[in-house]
């Protein structure tokens, strides 16, 4: 599975949920396979999305999660620290773990080779990491949701990119609606 797959399967989970998605090609696919307004798709920003989510979930009770990519959290290993630090029990970052750099093309990530995030996001303090196949991801990610406690997913799925067309959606669009669904 590629991460469009996990992304189809996960999508009606995601529906009820306030959404934090990764710059780039995972913020156009979950746009393209069922755009809600409680889905906040990064158009810039790389390695931000953990941090957004976790502002978020501290700031609101509903439940937060954050779509975010390896490359991404790579470029932002301080985020890892801060979450650990800063429970909040309604934020779920579901790291999407293909080994690669999906919006530039695919180069290679630490995490394809030796560097393994679920080990990183324990050595943080993070207490509930756990990590799953691409075919897991849906129930996993629900189970998470039930338990009601700050959870890392790390998702280990095939490295690829569906072919989807990209945002048109004015930014300022994006946020509006956002925070409409973060008030109701």
């Amino acid at each position: 599975m590629i991460r469009s797959d996990v992304l189809k399967e996960i999508a009606p989970i995601l529906r009820e949920q306030l959404v934090v998605c990764n710059i780039g090609i995972p913020s156009q696919e979950l746009h393209a396979i069922d755009d809600q307004p409680s889905n906040f798709y990064m158009l810039g920003t790389m390695g931000l999305a953990s941090s957004i989510g976790l502002g978020l979930a501290l700031s609101q009770p509903k439940p937060v999660i954050v779509i975010d990519g390896d490359g991404s959290v790579l470029t932002n290993l301080g985020t890892l620290p801060t979450i650990a630090n800063n429970v909040a029990d309604n934020y779920i970052l579901l790291i999407v773990d293909n080994g690669s750099y999906g919006s530039t093309g695919d180069q290679p990530t630490y995490a394809g080779q030796k560097t393994s995030l679920t080990k990183m996001a324990e050595a943080a303090g993070c207490e509930r990491v756990i990590e799953c196949q691409a075919e897991d991801t849906g129930r996993v990610l629900q189970e998470a949701l039930d338990a009601k406690q700050m959870t890392i997913i790390v998702c280990k799925c095939e490295s690829g990119n569906a072919k989807m067309p990209p945002i048109t959606m004015d930014p300022v669009v994006i946020r509006d609606r956002f925070m409409k669904t973060v008030m109701a």
